[in-house]
């Protein structure tokens, strides 16, 4: 097969075509997303740092691009066929531990940001 080179503009819609599908078609995806939605509202309620709303924006993006890897991943492996070889069960897994890492990630993070200000309201 001969690859040509494609456009800047079929690129960036090929792209957004992904991202589209990895929303549409991974209902993870869609909770990450929702759950990037609170952490930017609570963001803006307690009025973080610009430091800090550059932690956050990493965090999300990192959890959201490692959940596109998994599900093209997981696309990927869907075209070999229902049956399930356990090398491909292996990467599978591996691209889901990915996912968790990155989560984890964002939750240190997000703990970090909002934490001292959550517990400055409950304390008082």
């Amino acid at each position: 097969m001969l690859f040509r080179r494609r456009p800047w503009t079929r690129k960036f819609a090929d792209a957004f075509r992904g991202l589209s599908r990895a929303f549409r078609s991974q209902s993870s995806f869609l909770v990450h997303v929702i759950v990037a939605a609170a952490v930017v509202g609570l963001a803006g309620v307690l009025r973080v740092s610009a430091a800090e709303w550059c932690l956050l924006a990493g965090a999300i993006a990192t959890v959201l691009a490692a959940e596109v890897f998994n599900s093209a991943l997981e696309s990927l492996a869907r075209a070999f066929g229902p049956e399930r070889h356990p090398r491909i069960r292996d990467a599978l897994d591996m691209a889901s531990a990915a996912v968790l890492v990155a989560a984890l990630g964002a939750v240190a993070v997000g703990l970090g940001v909002f934490g001292p200000r959550l517990l400055a309201l409950v304390g008082g």
